[in-house]
Parts: structure tokens; C-alpha cells; sequence
């Protein structure tokens, strides 16, 4: 059987773009169901260097520095959107009105504002999207949902998650694009936290209200001289710039059918390195999942007086997904599988024109959540969360 060929452009080749490209090569191996080659075609990045990492390393076929010869070619099929924050509202909507299927990181864009404009494009154009959800397709959270779903864990009472990072602990970390209010809008809510209310409501439902409390802990930091890739590359100078948003957020929520929950989070904690963590509890168990310890579920089902704990499972062949990396329980799963298992959702969403990766209405409903946690800490009052349009994929059950 012929196979059909997907022809891909990235747009931004920093970390998170080489990494979409990586994805992207693991699919005919992880994904053979799919029955669909990739060809990496062009790469698009205004630095120099960049472009030729593009062609001599990661091996497109031509790199660009305007993202417009990437959306006005009439032969790619789809695009990856790793741009930084201010640009995704700008490079989706064209993507949309050009007719390209696109996978975008989060957050969506600087303000929920900006996030339903890309949502409503991307539904007006009628194509597939994904979102970088990407903790969502753990298998071990796969399990967790299931078990949730089919009410093992009885009538789910509360809800707490917590993302605690390190990665701007230092005070002489450079002064980014994340920490300008213009260009990256909210500070650790919409870096990490956006993580975080999404899974709640992938777990366990839609947050409905939200009062929250920011702080901003490292005032200032020194202005770059040499851009790095990701966290890590950059040179800075001696002098500093003032830090516009938050470093770290603690929030109350109220989901639906009457579940309760908090959220914390930060990126300057020293000690946690990424301890991204969701627990879930209910009338007849609970479980837990710590991004640490990626691979392992925690689960604890009735109420045996004399064995009561947490029972350790580790990700096998049951789990979702595991068996197309690893052969089985014991040897690990890491962070790019599960930007592998993102891509091959966002390809079979092109195929099949059903979304079943986490949609561009997935990012707004979380881009929802983080404007509802800033008008929380300016007013210093309960807000609700608006509900959004669009097909949303947290409350869909999966095969």
C-alpha cells in the first residue's frame, strides 16, 4: 500500500523547534499505523547559523528567514510554530489563512485574547492543529486518566498540582524575552502553569474559578550580549534590566462537579529541578504522578487497614503508547517521547480530519485559566474562567 507523504516547514529553530523536528523523524519508525512518510522540506529562523544547522544537521532541504516563504509554499502540508510568545498570534493566524495544518507551543500566544483569535483562524479555516501539551501523553498519565475515567478512584473530591522549577533560580540569569511583559505576557503562569491547568482539566474536568497570588522574587537580571538556545548559550553584560512578570503563583480553583483544587508554581525554586506533580483524589482511592519519576504511577485503591499506601507502578505494556519506545516496565520513556506521541497525534489529525491531538481550543481554554489568575491577583477576588469555543480535546475519551 503506497504510503501518503507529509510535507513539513518549522517555523524557529531554537530548542523547542529542533525538538519538533526530532519528533517528526521518529514518527515512521514509533507510528508505522499512520502509513505516512515526512520530509523535513524547510526550516525557517532569522539567525544565520541556524539556517545552516537546518540543512547540514537536522537535514531539511532549505532554510529561510521569513516564515512567509514557509506559509506561501504551495508544497508543505503542515508547519511547526516554535516561535517565541509575541510571534504566535502573527504566524498562526497566516498559517490559518493560508490554509496550513499547524502545531503550536504553548502558551498560545501572549493573552487569552490572542489565543481565541488563533482558535477562531484555525476553526474558520476548518484544519488540524495541536498544542504542546506535551505532559498529557505520559503513559503513566494516560493510566491515571483512565482510572479516573472509569471511576475506579470513586467520586473525585480534589485536585492538586504543582510545577516547581529551577531553571531562573539564578539571579544573574539572562535577562529573556520571558520576562517582558509585551513579549512573553504572564510570567511562570503561562510558561509552566499552563502545564498545570491543563492537566487538572485533562484529568479531571474544566476549571470554572480561580483566585490566585503572584510574586516576583529576582527583580532585575543582566541584559544579554549572545543568544542562547533554550535556557542555556547566553551571554550577558553588566548591566540589568527590571523583570515585568511573576516568578511564581499560588492558586485556589473550583472545577466541575463541585471538585476542588489548588496549583502552585515557580521558576526560581532552589532544589526542586522539575518537579512537576498532579495528584487526584476520590471517595475510593487516589493517584500520583511526579514528572521526576516520569515512568512511575502512584496508586492507592480502598481503604485496607493494614496495607493502606500508595502502591508504585511502573509504565509497561499496559500503559497507553509505551510499547512503541521501550520493551517493557523498567527501562524508561524520557520527555522527547512524548513530543513524538504529540506529532504522531497531529498527523493522524491531518489524516483522518478528526483532532485528536490537544487543540488550538485546548490552548485558549488554558489561555482562559492564566487571564483569569491575573485579573484574580489585580483585583484580589474570585474570577471565573470563560468557557471557549471550538473542539476541545481534555474532555474527549480516547480509545
Amino acid at each position: 500500500m503506497s504510503k501518503k507523504t507529509l510535507n513539513i516547514g518549522v517555523i524557529s529553530l531554537g530548542w523547542m523547534g529542533r525538538l519538533h523536528t526530532r519528533s517528526y523523524k521518529q514518527l515512521q519508525e514509533r507510528f508505522p499505523n499512520l502509513g505516512v512518510d515526512l520530509k523535513l522540506v524547510v526550516a525557517c529562523d532569522p539567525v544565520a547559523e541556524y539556517q545552516r544547522v537546518a540543512v547540514e544537521e537536522l537535514g531539511f532541504e532549505r532554510a529561510v528567514a521569513d516564515y512567509h516563504e514557509v506559509l506561501d509554499d504551495p508544497e508543505i502540508d503542515a508547519v511547526s510554530i516554535c516561535a517565541p510568545n509575541y510571534l504566535h498570534r502573527e504566524i498562526a493566524v497566516a498559517a490559518a489563512e493560508a490554509g496550513k495544518p499547524f502545531w503550536i507551543e504553548k502558551p498560545m500566544g501572549v493573552s487569552a485574547e490572542e489565543a481565541r483569535e488563533i482558535a477562531e483562524a484555525a476553526e474558520k479555516a476548518g484544519i488540524a492543529t495541536a498544542v504542546g501539551f506535551n505532559y498529557r501523553h505520559a503513559p503513566a498519565i494516560q493510566k491515571m486518566r483512565e482510572l479516573i475515567r472509569s471511576g475506579r478512584l470513586g467520586r473525585i473530591t480534589n485536585v492538586r498540582a504543582w510545577l516547581i522549577a529551577d531553571y531562573a533560580s539564578s539571579p544573574d540569569g539572562p535577562l529573556t524575552w520571558r520576562y517582558d511583559r509585551a513579549r512573553a505576557g504572564a510570567g511562570v503562569v503561562g510558561d509552566l502553569m499552563s502545564h498545570g491547568a491543563d492537566l487538572v482539566q485533562y484529568l479531571v474536568g474544566r476549571i470554572e474559578q480561580v483566585s490566585a497570588l503572584t510574586g516576583t522574587f529576582i527583580a532585575d537580571r543582566p541584559i544579554p550580549t549572545k543568544m542562547g538556545i533554550g535556557h542555556t548559550g547566553w551571554e550577558v553584560s553588566d548591566e540589568r534590566g527590571a523583570v515585568e512578570n511573576e516568578d511564581y503563583v499560588a492558586m485556589m480553583v473550583r472545577l466541575e462537579n463541585n471538585v476542588i483544587g489548588t496549583l502552585e508554581s515557580s521558576r526560581v525554586a532552589v532544589g526542586p529541578r522539575a518537579e512537576y506533580i498532579v495528584e487526584v483524589y476520590g471517595t475510593d482511592g487516589s493517584a500520583r504522578w511526579n514528572f521526576e519519576h516520569l515512568n512511575d504511577l502512584e496508586v492507592c485503591i480502598g481503604r485496607d487497614n493494614e496495607f493502606q499506601g500508595y502502591t508504585r507502578a511502573m509504565a509497561g505494556p499496559t500503559f497507553h503508547d509505551f510499547m512503541r519506545f521501550q520493551p517493557g516496565a523498567g527501562t524508561s520513556m524520557g520527555f522527547d517521547d512524548f513530543k513524538a506521541i504529540e506529532a504522531a497525534l497531529f498527523v493522524e489529525s491531518i489524516l483522518t480530519g478528526t483532532q485528536v491531538s490537544p487543540s488550538v481550543a485546548d490552548g485558549w481554554a488554558a489561555a482562559e485559566v492564566d487571564d483569569a489568575v491575573v485579573r484574580s491577583v489585580e483585583t484580589g477576588t474570585w474570577q471565573d474562567v470563560p468557557t471557549v469555543s471550538g473542539t476541545t480535546t481534555y474532555n474527549l475519551t480516547k480509545d
